[in-house]
This record gives structure tokens, sequence and C-alpha cells, in this order.
């Protein structure tokens, strides 16, 4: 698939959140969406990105902006993650991993000399219509809103 990029069309999503509901992109039309897609639950990186958007939630929300997370982990994990870490927005679970191949975010990644397939972790900014805005590849996982706030609000 093609690299998504500023000014193409979001790639519709359905998928399982936290809580069994099913839920699609479409859901927010009319919204500004951050799709964040991150590796893996609980881990330091994913914590201190989903704890920097738990924290700046309210903010993010008085500008009209949804927050969903994106991994490969399933409903399950998802659940632990959110609770462990009072997170007030949905994590989507993509354990078919159709997402996050839709969205061109899994490819092959190298830790230690190990080369393995994963989530490459990447924020999409989409409008109320669709379309996507902003794509951040190098996400600062401690400031991630403000990687956000600073493209929406420029």
């Amino acid at each position: 698939m093609a690299e998504l990029k500023e000014g193409d069309q979001a790639p519709a999503i359905t998928s399982k959140d936290q809580d069994g509901n099913e839920i699609s992109l479409s859901n927010y039309q009319g919204k500004t969406v951050v799709l964040y897609f991150y590796p893996k639950d609980d881990t330091p990186g994913c914590t201190a990105e989903a704890c920097d958007f738990r924290d700046n939630y309210q903010g993010l929300q008085a500008k009209g902006i949804v927050v969903l997370g994106v991994s490969v982990d399933d409903e399950k994990s998802h659940q632990k993650f959110v609770t462990k870490h009072s997170l007030p927005f949905t994590l989507l679970a993509d354990t078919d991993q159709k997402i996050v191949n839709d969205y061109g975010v899994w490819a092959e990644k190298n830790m230690y000399g190990k080369k393995y397939m994963g989530t490459v972790r990447t924020t999409f900014i989409i409008d109320g219509e669709g379309k996507i805005l902003h794509v951040i590849k190098k996400v600062d996982t401690k400031n991630a809103t403000q990687q956000v706030l600073d493209l929406i609000n420029n």
C-alpha cells in the first residue's frame, strides 16, 4: 500500500474498543480526530504517550478533538492499560492488523540487531470530512499533545 500523506482520504476503520464496543472512524464525522498508533500497551514509550494525551485530554476535548489510540493488542490488554493509567479516551484493538496495514504503519523494525514486524509509532490528524491533515512520524512520546496542537493551531 502506498504511504498515506496529508490530503489523502483516511482509510475507514471499524474495530472493537477496550470495552468491546464496535467503533468506526465515521462515528466522528465533523470532528478532528487524533488517530495515534503505538506498538504495545503498558511499555515505557507507549505509556508516556498515552499519559501525555490523558493529562491534556480536557484541553483537546475543549477544541473538539477526539483521541483514538490503536495497537495490535487485544481488548483485554487495552482494558488493563486504560484502567491502570486512567485513560479517558478510546483504544482500538487491531488484532488482525488490518488498520495498521491500511495506514501503512506495520513495518519491519530492528531492535538490538533483531528484525521483526511491528507497529511504527505514528500519529494522524484527520479532519471532520475524513481527510488527513497531518502525519507525525517522529512522535515525541512525552510531548505528543503539544506536537498535535502545534500543527492544528498553525
